[in-house]
């Protein structure tokens, strides 16, 4: 690796530097990263602000929302004066105004089967910030084909959730085969969040996508991890890849053609 750190860059990313884990050669590896953000709500917040701050060359941020004023609560890429805009733009201003060595690639749309595999395809990592268990499969299902790791996570009130999906292991079908019958799992306009969740759970994923750029650590390959803010806790789940999953198995999918996203998100057997 041919290294170009600037005295700029060497300031700036000074404290990464002197650290053996990472060094000039780690900090070069994340300005070459290339990672898509999936959302760009609570938990794409601080996702979008730690990998930028961190020097991560590339971002793409994914997102078809624009900025309401009730997300400010929790939302903290984006402020009054954005209300109204794409959320995807308030973003990329928050970054360029953070740093000016992080190229932001905006996709006003939202990731679903026709576009999946042309976006995360592109990128080295996924990280999973969506809000709704449709999107979750796709990426699960178009990830796996791609072999692009993808950090997922989610809240709810007061818990949060977080694990890591890198090829060869587990998937999210081995953690959830189907999903929750619509309309069974409420969302956030319906039952609300404490405004900080996001921004821990989001820093857990930002931790991941940086570790696994810089090839360093144990990601949470494997392992759910549940966070309780009411009372403090983190715990951890191991679970395992599952032999007959659809996706990751024996006789694992190659193409999303067929698979039918509504309702539960099931593949069928044949």
């Amino acid at each position: 690796m041919s290294l170009s750190l600037d005295a700029t860059q060497l300031d700036r990313y000074s404290r990464h530097i002197i650290m053996d884990e990472v060094g000039p050669a780690g900090q070069q590896r994340l300005l070459e990263g290339r990672a898509l953000v999936l959302g760009a709500g609570g938990l794409g917040s601080p996702v979008v602000q730690y990998l930028a701050a961190a020097g991560v060359g590339t971002l793409g941020i994914v997102d078809d929302d624009v900025v309401e004023r009730s997300n400010l609560q929790r939302q903290i890429v984006h402020g009054d004066a954005d209300v109204g805009e794409p959320k995807v733009e308030s973003a990329r201003r928050y970054v360029e105004q953070l740093n000016p060595d992080v190229d932001v690639e905006t996709h006003e749309t939202r990731l679903d089967v026709d576009n999946a595999r042309e976006l995360i395809g592109d990128y080295d990592l996924v990280v999973d910030c969506a809000d709704n268990f449709r999107t979750r499969y796709v990426v699960n299902d178009t990830a796996r084909i791609e072999g692009v790791p993808v950090v997922h996570g989610a809240i709810y009130k007061f818990e949060g959730q977080a694990t890591t999906l890198v090829p060869g292991g587990p998937c999210y079908r081995c953690l959830f085969p189907e999903a929750p019958e619509p309309g069974t799992v409420p969302d956030c306009a319906t039952t609300g969040v404490l405004g900080v969740l996001p921004g821990t759970v989001g820093c857990i994923q930002a931790t991941e996508a940086a570790k696994l750029l810089l090839d360093v650590g144990e990601t949470l390959d494997g392992r759910l991890l549940f966070y309780d803010a009411m009372g403090m806790t983190f715990e951890t789940v191991d679970y395992e890849r599952k032999p007959d999953c659809p996706v990751c198995g024996a006789d694992g999918i190659d193409t999303l053609d067929g698979i039918d996203y509504t309702g539960g998100c099931r593949i069928d057997a044949d």
